[in-house]
């Protein structure tokens, strides 16, 4: 006997009506060995997948007492000069009594992850799921891998102290700018943002001051939350300051 669709449908806080009301229950779809086996790949199941990873984060860094993310590209070589100052901005971070927190790829983030654990700090390197397979570099202490963004920056946001930002690509555009998004709308307060290198940051900071503030985007407590430098001591010494 073929049983009439009801006319509204009520699945959770979701109310479906006409043709959204579906011809099955949840229970019948689960218990019924010949029915579709994607939903281990739809998007509720992703939900669990993607709660695993914030448990994970926050388990594994709940104890990390204060820290500062360095972000910056992972194509940095060694013998580039960048390299050697994300490894002592590392090492006073870790003399001053922060762990350090990166991304957990090469370059940059392999510099000051170097840093931190030749001081004896803690070295943390959250890394992330990549086409190209990206591991996690040597120097990396403590190690997370994600498979979302979201929830990696999430972490970083959630357990540093504020940023201390070398040269880098998109990738670390995107983590200063949303870094500056949550501070200029309040939803992280007293939150160090430094710009390390000058050269390589003047002509975005440029464009902000002439380009940005006067076409009223922005005003200039905005551009105050950045401190550009390029010197080991005083990009610590801002963060030490401000604890």
């Amino acid at each position: 006997m073929t049983q009439q669709r009801p006319s509204e449908w009520r699945r959770g806080p979701m109310r479906l009506r006409r043709d959204q009301v579906p011809d099955s229950t949840t229970d019948q779809r689960l218990l019924d060995h010949r029915g579709p086996h994607d939903w281990v790949h739809t998007d509720p199941w992703r939900v669990l997948r993607i709660q695993a990873e914030f448990v994970e984060g926050f388990g594994g860094l709940a104890e990390l007492g204060k820290s500062v993310a360095i972000f910056g590209s992972a194509r940095t070589p060694p013998e580039n000069p960048m390299y050697e100052a994300a490894r002592q901005v590392a090492r006073r971070l870790c003399q001053a009594g922060y762990g350090v927190i990166t991304g957990g790829g090469p370059g940059i983030m392999e510099a000051a992850n170097r840093g931190a654990s030749e001081c004896g700090g803690v070295s943390v390197g959250l890394g992330i799921e990549l086409p190209h397979e990206q591991s996690l570099n040597d120097w990396v202490d403590i190690g997370i891998n994600f498979r979302y963004f979201f929830v990696r920056k999430t972490m970083f946001v959630k357990y540093s102290q504020g940023y201390i930002v070398m040269p880098g690509g998109f990738g670390t555009m995107d983590e200063l700018f949303e870094a500056l998004t949550l501070s200029q709308t309040g939803k992280i307060t007293t939150f160090p943002i430094v710009l390390f290198g000058s050269e390589y940051w003047g002509g975005l900071m440029d464009w902000l001051r002439t380009t940005m503030l006067p076409a009223g985007m922005m005003v200039q407590e905005d551009l105050d939350r950045i401190h550009v430098t390029d010197d080991v001591e005083d990009a610590v010494r801002w963060f030490v300051e401000k604890d």
